[in-house]
């Protein structure tokens, strides 16, 4: 790998510039990635639906393709990795890698990492550099990306799903009239309930046209997340920046250092004089050091003293459970061979997410029989009981004969604050003054609904009106505790009076 042709700039960016870093490298080398992606994909998405619809299981083909979406990121994944150092490779070739590059790990990533959220950012760790010890590797090349890792999984599983869903509702709001709306509703959620073979289709050429369209973009921006957790580890934009400023002046240098080296160089015979000084010549250290010599001594002693400091070496005393004997504790190394350390892998990878699959089957399964076990749920809680307000009774005697004065009896028991009673007396007036004019015959504990019926004999509507009034503003107080204000009450009284011959 060659860093010194590397095509982007280098420097430590935050994750999400990485990322964004990374969707750049894929508009800039789109056209080296779509034909072979095209190709690919096409071709396999065709033969499994053709196979699927051979044996009838049409509805499970687009599952199939989804699954297999790893084995296609290989391809965006092998143009990045050239392209990012100045060679593209061509689509031809890119094709032809795909029958041997990447395929050792395509087990895992099909299987027990199929549904890992970092399947973007550990993909190039695995495909590209290669070597022993990966899981190592991943944790340190993941980091701090991680979580951008996942959230990049997540925002384009939505932007799948918001493609798919506004190309659907784009046909209804754009070809069919408003009208029609509800039984085009009505006709594709049949069609789906019946899983035709064209709502299959339909559904699988969606999502194949969003997924070609996004997928690239998904493995760039993990690619990127790569670029730029190896150039934070590893400081490739210093390595770079040195081997730069070695091109651009190490050939000046070495010629100047050669010309100064002539120049300064001394004769034949003070070269030979050097080489043979007389022996009371040569200076002692305390002499060469003057006053900046230091005992050796002295100097061991102030290196003890530095490594006692407690300024410069704090400690701290911490207090924990341990085992007696950690030599019995630790287990005994064992050289397990290749099958068993696959083995191994194979179902702590199958325990570890097969876990994460049984918690998300329960969430899902709450969230469907969310309608069953709520209202159950919410019944075992108990209720905070409030008691009812009282309600208030009094006896009316009804072959009490009337007041001589309806209107003022019914004024009196309004401003003593009784109310009810008040309202009571004008029903039970308008009532008798009803019956007066039809002649009609009401059964005792006739109801309100039957009096309205027996008022239609009544001549005038005003009258009718006026006891229908009446008969509401009794009904809203006598069953609904909903009393007419003060002025209202006054003016139903006077209309009642006025109709019914209270007054002169």
């Amino acid at each position: 790998m060659r860093i010194d042709r590397i095509s982007v700039e280098l420097r430590p960016r935050s994750s999400w510039e990485a990322a964004e870093l990374g969707t750049a490298l894929v508009r800039t080398h789109a056209r080296a990635i779509w034909i072979p992606y095209v190709l690919v994909t096409l071709s396999v998405f065709l033969a499994i639906h053709a196979a699927f619809a051979w044996f009838g299981v049409l509805p499970w083909a687009l599952l199939a393709y989804w699954w297999l979406k790893p084995v296609f990121d290989r391809v965006p994944l092998y143009v990045l990795s050239r392209a990012v150092f100045g060679a593209v490779p061509p689509a031809r070739e890119t094709l032809a890698a795909q029958r041997t590059w990447g395929w050792g790990w395509m087990l895992h990533y099909l299987t027990w990492r199929r549904l890992g959220f970092y399947r973007s950012l550990y993909m190039p760790v695995d495909l590209l550099e290669g070597g022993k010890d990966k899981h190592k590797r991943r944790n340190v090349i993941g980091g701090s990306a991680r979580g951008v890792a996942s959230w990049l999984t997540v925002v384009f599983v939505h932007f799948e799903a918001a493609f798919i869903f506004g190309a659907i509702a784009m046909v209804p709001l754009l070809l069919v009239p408003i009208e029609a709306w509800p039984e085009l509703g009505e006709r594709f959620g049949k069609a789906y309930i019946a899983q035709t073979h064209w709502v299959n289709v339909l559904y699988s050429a969606l999502y194949y046209i969003a997924s070609t369209v996004l997928e690239p973009f998904y493995v760039g921006a993990g690619f990127g997340l790569y670029l730029n957790r190896r150039t934070q580890l590893e400081a490739w934009d210093v390595e770079l920046a040195f081997r730069r400023l070695r091109e651009r002046l190490g050939g000046t240098l070495l010629v100047a250092f050669l010309a100064l080296g002539l120049v300064l160089s001394p004769g034949r015979d003070a070269i030979a004089a050097e080489a043979a000084p007389a022996a009371n010549d040569v200076p002692t250290l305390r002499e060469t050091m003057g006053d900046a010599y230091v005992d050796p001594a002295r100097f061991e002693k102030a290196v003890d003293a530095t490594k006692t400091d407690p300024l410069l070496h704090p400690s701290e005393r911490r207090t924990m459970w341990v085992p007696r004997d950690l030599k019995l504790k630790k287990p005994p190394d064992v050289d397990a061979g290749p099958v068993a350390k696959f083995i191994v892998a194979l179902i702590g990878g199958i325990v570890k997410y097969g876990l994460w699959i049984v918690v998300g089957l329960l969430v899902v399964l709450l969230v469907t029989t969310f309608k069953s076990w709520w209202p159950w749920l919410r019944s075992a809680v108990p209720r905070r009981y409030v008691e009812p307000s009282p309600i208030e009774t009094a006896p009316i005697d009804h072959a009490e004969d009337l007041p001589d004065d309806v209107v003022a009896a019914a004024r009196a028991l309004w401003a003593e604050g009784r109310a009810r009673r008040a309202l009571a007396l004008l029903y039970r007036a308008s009532v008798e003054a009803m019956v007066a004019r039809t002649g009609a015959t009401l059964v005792p504990g006739a109801t309100e609904a039957e009096c309205l019926r027996a008022s239609r004999a009544l001549g005038a509507a005003d009258d009718r009106d006026a006891f229908a009034r009446v008969v509401r503003t009794w009904q809203y107080a006598a069953y609904a505790d909903r009393m007419p204000a003060a002025a209202e009450f006054e003016s139903l009284l006077c209309l009642a009076s006025s109709r019914f011959g209270w007054t002169a």
